[in-house]
């Protein structure tokens, strides 16, 4: 009796070129990520609306800005290895259902704190959504373009920042700013149902979890029309023993988790003081409300350009060395918004290169953890990565009001939020030293 044919599911997804399935998922994804962005960045925008309306002051805008940063720390932590248990299309469904509601109900906000309360719940389900569609992107790209396609992907996430500064800057005056708050909770829910009937399970998740093989044989046939899968056994994912979580720490794994760690929390450190607290500071020093958060449109905008770009290098040359590069011009670039605020073309300029290297890095080190991580645990990989890195965010946005409360002048407080950049580069470079990918290091996750 012959045997059955063992079939590599990321073999055949290799060999074959991208298919329309496979641009769907990436499209979705990014959708996904774009209403994800949209939703994030919307409390900075309207941020100096609140002031105005309300009459909070700074420190009550900290605590806002924190409160939604803490719960997308909190959802990444408890939605990455939820995925990795029960699948990645429906994690990403209830979160991306569960951020739309929630932002709907912050709309009717009558107070600062019941709007901290609403956005703390609103980031439970952001912090989940997005490295589920990392990771179920991730899984259908083939390894030789899975970079740009993840980053192309991802970009989604600074398409829906820059929008949401468009909106602000239109809709608050006319319809105030629960407006944007409005738009962020009914596009999630227009797009859960195109989600459910559009987004296919991750066929190597199938195989980890021994899925009958005629569910992924039916996956991969939609990416290789061609092939036979008759009688085919899939192979090609271990199953480890231990929890997702605990397998992040296995040798082989944690050092590259660790310097992972690092470079999430340094870069969304400076992206968060950045995206929540330019358009105060921007508004502050002279310009127009509506100037203010055109300018930090530039921010998300050249993190589009640079997560392009970066993913096509990365595809290319050491990833590592390209994000530790990037890095470094981030801090020029941030150093120099301090200095720029009496030009608005130089402001511009420094806030465009501050988006295309930090943003743009942040959504190249998302597509390096998903590469780094086996299927086993690699959503909970993606999402815990995201999750350290929100506790940089969150750190971020709170020092915000105290870094300007110094009264140190912008030059020297932007010199400061320049360092953790350094750091991010002197991060990411290190993890590229560790040599062979850290899948080959570690039997018991063989198989990335």
């Amino acid at each position: 009796m012959p045997h059955p044919r063992s079939i590599d599911v990321q073999d055949v997804i290799n060999r074959h070129g991208v298919s329309r399935f496979q641009m769907r998922i990436v499209l979705l994804c990014f959708l996904v990520v774009a209403i994800d962005g949209f939703d994030t960045a919307a409390i900075g925008y309207i941020a100096p609306a609140l002031r105005s309306q309300w009459g909070v002051t700074q420190a009550q805008l900290a605590p806002l800005f924190g409160a939604g940063l803490f719960g997308l720390m909190i959802g990444a932590f408890l939605f990455g290895p939820l995925a990795d248990r029960v699948g990645r299309k429906g994690t990403l469904i209830v979160t991306t259902a569960f951020f739309g509601l929630a932002s709907l109900a912050s709309a009717w906000s009558t107070s600062i704190e019941m709007l901290t309360i609403l956005r703390f719940i609103t980031g439970l389900g952001l912090g989940g959504a997005m490295p589920n569609a990392i990771t179920l992107t991730s899984e259908y790209c083939p390894e030789h373009r899975r970079s740009f396609l993840t980053m192309a992907m991802f970009c989604g996430f600074t398409v829906g920042s820059a929008l949401g500064g468009f909106a602000a800057a239109h809709l608050i005056a006319d319809f105030g700013w629960p407006s944007v708050l409005v738009i962020g909770g009914v596009l999630p829910l227009v797009l859960v149902p195109v989600l459910v009937l559009g987004l296919p399970e991750s066929a190597r998740f199938l195989v980890l979890k021994q899925a009958p093989a005629e569910s992924v044989a039916k996956l991969l046939r939609r990416i290789a029309p061609a092939e036979d899968f008759s009688g085919a056994v899939f192979t090609g994912i271990a199953k480890p023993k231990g929890s997702p979580i605990g397998q992040l720490f296995q040798p082989g794994l944690v050092a590259g988790t660790l310097c992972l760690w690092l470079t999430f929390f340094m870069s969304l450190l400076i992206f968060y003081l950045l995206s929540s607290w330019l358009p105060t500071i921007i508004s502050s020093a002279g310009l127009t409300l509506k100037e203010a958060s055109l300018v930090t449109v530039m921010l998300a905008s050249g993190g589009t350009v640079g997560g392009l770009v970066l993913g096509a290098l990365m595809d290319r040359a050491n990833p590592h060395v390209v994000l530790a590069l990037s890095y470094l011009a981030a801090a020029g670039f941030v150093a120099l918004i301090g200095s720029a605020t009496g030009s608005i073309a130089l402001l511009v300029v420094a806030v465009f290169g501050a988006g295309f290297c930090v943003a743009g890095s942040q959504i190249g080190i998302n597509a390096l953890s998903a590469s780094y991580y086996p299927t086993a645990n690699r959503a909970t990989g993606v999402a815990w990565a995201n999750a350290v890195g929100r506790v940089g965010s969150v750190v971020g946005s709170m020092i915000g009001a105290s870094l300007i409360g110094l009264g140190m002048g912008l030059p020297a407080t932007f010199g400061i939020v320049a360092v953790p950049a350094l750091i991010a580069a002197a991060s990411i470079m290190l993890k590229g030293r560790l040599g062979t990918p850290a899948a080959r290091l570690a039997p018991a996750l063989q198989s990335t």
